[in-house]
């Protein structure tokens, strides 16, 4: 599960510095995702507060290669994705699109990289 766990990298390298940056400056943040509204900032600060306690289990998972949970970190973005389409249709805010463009990556890069580790794992036998 080598190629899942340095997928999960890039998951903690965004998790960590926008739930910073949502905390600290929510209208920087926001503005820098291209959000084309204003907000008011306690939904985004609380959000920042989570990604930071996301962020710390997704580093905590790295550190401990616990490899029963890659496959949990790509169900429960998904499950973000599908929220983050949900909030785009109903605001229009291309805000939501970026993030989203920003997570699937991290799906896609975790998937293939579960795969690949488990045909590698699968061949060597």
């Amino acid at each position: 599960m080598k190629r899942a766990r340095l997928s999960l990298f890039y998951l903690a390298g965004y998790l960590l510095p926008a739930g910073a940056l949502l905390l600290l400056v929510p209208d920087v943040a926001t503005k820098l995702l291209l959000s084309n509204r204003d907000y008011d900032d306690a939904p985004f600060r609380l959000a920042g507060i989570l990604l930071i306690a996301l962020g710390i289990l997704i580093v905590q998972i790295i550190r401990h290669r616990i490899d029963a949970l890659y496959r949990t970190t790509v169900v429960v973005r998904l499950f973000i994705a599908a929220g983050l389409a949900a909030l785009y249709l109903m605001t229009m805010d291309p805000f939501f699109v970026v993030i989203l463009l920003v997570v699937a990556v991290g799906i896609v890069f975790t998937a293939t990289s579960l795969y690949l580790d488990r045909a590698e794992r699968d061949h060597l036998g």
